[in-house]
């Protein structure tokens, strides 16, 4: 009898997980390994919104003067601190080059449809495996707070509508807090009611899907670092780690936001920069809002989880910064302060940042390294790794295990084609 392919997963998040699933499911004995516990990086902590609305990426034509007035200033939801960061200023002028109108439909193309199959594959799995982590698909509120905003984001939504048969609905004044009556009373104008989109508490979704891996079979090794590949004709054999060396015929390297500091070993510099992001959880308040919901002005994320209430959100590039800024969770409170009668619990639960794997294009990268043709990174899902995590992970099994691809594959590959 033939003996299972062996595949190893470096990195524990969402990602990661994902592509054990289907690699698993597959028929191949699977190995995931992370240097922290399992999904305690920025899949523990972000605001749990499957957004499939999320399809433009940041690259529009109106985010240069945006990014230029980061630069000067440092209380904004978005900062941009590149100092003396060499390959920030690089990535920036990568950014920069693509926000043009043809780019940013282009991308979105290729975000649509692993949005659409993601939101198709987590209710099958969580339904499958009856997954308690609070999945919840009554849709997200995009709000604003005066007519100028939100009529220019109706003109966007028209031409993604006609791009996209993207599906929403618009709700103004009464109607608005008819929907929504936690909100305050003549602090919104109107909002956008994107119906596919779903959210769910993150940390329960890790929880659950992680013991799903281990009734499955999968071996899991956390703490476990890796330090490098044992390599031979052009074929990586074995990686080492922190816990002695792992054989396998096929690694993926799924290592999120840190994955440039593997740059030596994947034999090219990746193009991912961390965009850091704050959330707040705390009890819920007596007025809950009945909906996830993104106050689009003030760049605040708010998520209802049926235990906690979360409020997230902003961006900041300045590289691998690791101290949690009371500047920046203050701005979380005061954006939800403009919006919600009761916009937090009495209870803080957690304090959080996490760092985004941010690409200049807005796509991630899933594609066998220069290097090695048998290690396969998935990484650089922006700000979407929970809403992409399912369809990656199967897109990375197919390509594996040499089936048909459920989708094209090559928006992702990696030097991008056209």
């Amino acid at each position: 009898m033939t003996e299972p392919q062996r595949v190893v997963i470096v990195g524990g998040g969402i990602i990661g997980i994902a592509s054990a699933y289907f690699l698993r499911k597959a028929g191949l004995e699977v190995t995931l390994i992370d240097q922290d516990r399992m999904g305690a990086a920025c899949s523990h902590g972000n605001c749990g919104l499957i957004s499939p609305s999320h399809i433009l990426p940041l690259t529009q034509p109106g985010a240069l003067p945006q990014g230029f007035k980061a630069l000067f200033q440092s209380n904004g939801p978005l900062r941009i601190s590149p100092g003396l960061n060499f390959s920030l200023w690089a990535w920036l002028l990568k950014f920069a080059s693509h926000c043009n109108k043809s780019d940013m439909y282009r991308t979105g193309h290729a975000r649509h449809a692993i949005l659409d199959s993601s939101r198709a594959l987590y209710e099958q799995i969580i339904n499958e495996h009856g997954i308690e982590c609070h999945f919840k698909t009554d849709g997200c509120l995009f709000v604003f707070r005066d007519e100028e905003h939100f009529d220019e984001h109706a003109e966007l939504l028209a031409t993604v509508e006609k791009e996209y048969d993207v599906k929403y609905d618009s709700l103004v004044g009464d109607e608005l807090l008819k929907k929504e009556p936690a909100f305050k009373p003549g602090a919104t104008y109107g909002a956008f009611h994107y119906k596919p989109d779903g959210h769910l508490r993150p940390d329960k979704l890790i929880q659950g899907w992680l013991q799903v891996l281990r009734d499955m079979g999968v071996t899991l090794l956390e703490y476990c670092k890796m330090t490098s590949f044992h390599a031979d004709g052009g074929q990586a054999r074995a990686i080492q780690t922190s816990q002695g060396p792992l054989e396998a015929d096929h690694f993926v390297v799924a290592t999120g936001p840190v994955t440039p500091f593997l740059n030596k070993q994947l034999g090219f510099n990746v193009p991912i920069q961390p965009g850091k992001g704050y959330s707040i959880t705390t009890s819920c308040p007596s007025i809950t809002p009945k909906h996830p919901m993104i106050c689009e002005q003030d760049r605040v994320a708010i998520t209802p989880m049926t235990s906690v209430f979360r409020i997230g959100s902003t961006m900041e590039f300045a590289g691998y910064n690791t101290k949690l800024s009371p500047k920046r969770l203050q701005l979380l409170r005061d954006g939800a302060t403009k919006y919600l009668r009761e916009p937090f619990g009495e209870e803080v639960i957690e304090e959080w940042y996490g760092w985004r794997p941010m690409t200049p294009d807005g796509k991630a990268i899933i594609d066998f390294t220069p290097k090695y043709k048998n290690v396969l990174l998935a990484a650089g899902h922006n700000m979407l790794g929970l809403s992409m995590a399912p369809a990656t992970g199967r897109l990375v099994s197919e390509i594996l295990t040499d089936q048909p691809q459920h989708m094209d594959w090559t928006p992702f590959r990696y030097p991008r084609r056209k």
